[in-house]
C-alpha cells in the first residue's frame, strides 16, 4: 500500500491504540503468523514515529542480527523525535540493544545490509545508496509491485547490479492489509461529512482496491455505483464521488474529467482516496475537493493509523518477510504457491509461499 501522508504522528501517538504495549503484541502476534525469520541478516531501514515506528523493531524481533534505522527530519517531526519513539518501542520489546539510529550518511550501513527497506527516510533509494549495498542485497517495497512509484527506487541501476525489488502481496491471508482499505474509506468519508447510511456513493477504481471498499459502503447501508473511468458512470446525482484510481503521469481527474463529473454527478464533492486530481479543474466546475490539501504526487490522501495501527503493522512484517523470502532462496522463491512479475528487468516477488 503507497505511503499515505495526512494525519500528523503526534496525533496517534496519544491514542490508546498506539500504546507501546499493544504495539509489541501486534508485532509479535504478525512475526508469529509470518514465521518471520531475520536470523542472520541486517537491516536498513528507518527510524519513525507511530505506527511506522515498528518496521525496524519488527526486524530486531524477527531476529535480525543488526538494524539501522535512518531518522531524519520531516513534516512528522524531527530526527531526534523518530529516534526516540522507535528506541522507545525498541526497549518495550526489549530489543534496543539490535538498533542502531543513523542521522548521517547510510552509505556506510547499507554496506552491511542484506535487505534495504523503500521506507520515506531513506527514499529515493537512488544509485548511490544502490551502489554501496552488498551484491545479494534485496530491496524491500513494503508494499505491491504495481504499486511501485518511479520516483521511489532507481530500478535500472538496482538492474544493472542484478538485485532484487520485491513487493509484498497484500492481499495474502496472513498479511492482509486490503480488508483495512475499507474503513479506512468509511473513515475519510466520514471527515468529509459523508454518512455514508442511506447516500448513493460513486466509487471510481480501476484496480484491486474496488472490492473491499465497496463491501464496506454497502455494508454500512450505502447505494454504490462503481465505475473505472468517469464516463462510465450513471448520470445523477450522488453525495459523494470516491477516488481510488492508480495514479498516472498526469492527474487522474484532469479537466475533461472534471467535466464529466460536473455533468454525471450533478457536481457532488470528490473524496481523494488515492490517485492524483486536478484540484483547480474541479473547482472551475463547481466541485469541491476532500481532503483540502492535496497529497504528493502517487500517494494515498488518508493515513492507515486514522484507524490504528494494525494495517501498518501487518504491512511492514509482510513486506520485510518478502524481502526474507527472496534472499535466502532467490527469485524463486516467488514461485509455487507465490506469485512473481517484473519490474523493468528486476525480479519482483509479489507473495509469500503458503
Amino acid at each position: 500500500m503507497p505511503d499515505s501522508v495526512t494525519l500528523e504522528d503526534s496525533d496517534v501517538e496519544v491514542r490508546p491504540g498506539f500504546a507501546n504495549d499493544r504495539l509489541v503484541r501486534l508485532a509479535r502476534a504478525a512475526i508469529d503468523r509470518l514465521r518471520l525469520d531475520l536470523d542472520g541478516i541486517t537491516v536498513l531501514t528507518e527510524a519513525a514515529s507511530g505506527a511506522y515506528g515498528t518496521t525496524a523493531v519488527i526486524a530486531a524481533m524477527a531476529g535480525a542480527d543488526q538494524v539501522y534505522a535512518v531518522a531524519r527530519d520531516n513534516r512528522f517531526g524531527s530526527s531526534s523525535h523518530h529516534a526516540g519513539q522507535t528506541l522507545a518501542l525498541a526497549a518495550a520489546a526489549g530489543v534496543a540493544e539490535r538498533i542502531e539510529i543513523v542521522t548521517g550518511s547510510p552509505y556506510d550501513a547499507a554496506r552491511q545490509s542484506q535487505i534495504v527497506t523503500n521506507s520515506g527516510n531513506l527514499r529515493p533509494i537512488d544509485a548511490a545508496l544502490i551502489g554501496h549495498l552488498p551484491s545479494n542485497a534485496v530491496i524491500a517495497l513494503m508494499y505491491e509491485a504495481w504499486e511501485l512509484r518511479s520516483t521511489d527506487i532507481d530500478v535500472a541501476a538496482a538492474t544493472m547490479r542484478g538485485l532484487s525489488i520485491v513487493g509484498v502481496n497484500e492481499q495474502h491471508p496472513r498479511i492482509n492489509v486490503f480488508s483495512y482499505l475499507g474503513p479506512l474509506a468509511v473513515r475519510e468519508l466520514h471527515d468529509a461529512g459523508i454518512a455514508i447510511y442511506g447516500c448513493h456513493i460513486a466509487v471510481l477504481c480501476d484496480n484491486s482496491f474496488a472490492p473491499p471498499i465497496v463491501l464496506a459502503l454497502e455494508s454500512l447501508g450505502a447505494r454504490v455505483s462503481l465505475a473505472q473511468r468517469c464516463d462510465e458512470l450513471p448520470k445523477g446525482p450522488v453525495d459523494a464521488v470516491l477516488v481510488a484510481l492508480q495514479p498516472a503521469a498526469t492527474p487522474v481527474i484532469g479537466s475533461e474529467q472534471a467535466r464529466q463529473l460536473a455533468d454525471r454527478t450533478g457536481a457532488a464533492p470528490v473524496v481523494q482516496f488515492w490517485g492524483d486530481v486536478d484540484r483547480p479543474a474541479l473547482s472551475t466546475v463547481g466541485i469541491s475537493v476532500w481532503p483540502r490539501q492535496a497529497p504528493p504526487a502517487g500517494h494515498m490522501a488518508v493515513l492507515f493509523p486514522a484507524i490504528g495501527p494494525e494495517a501498518v503493522v501487518r504491512l511492514q512484517s509482510g513486506g520485510l518477510c518478502a524481502a526474507e523470502r527472496v534472499f535466502r532462496s532467490g527469485p524463486s522463491a516467488a514461485g509455487g504457491s507465490s506469485e512473481a512479475t517484473l519490474v523493468n528487468g528486476a525480479p519482483t516477488a509479489l507473495a509469500l509461499t503458503s
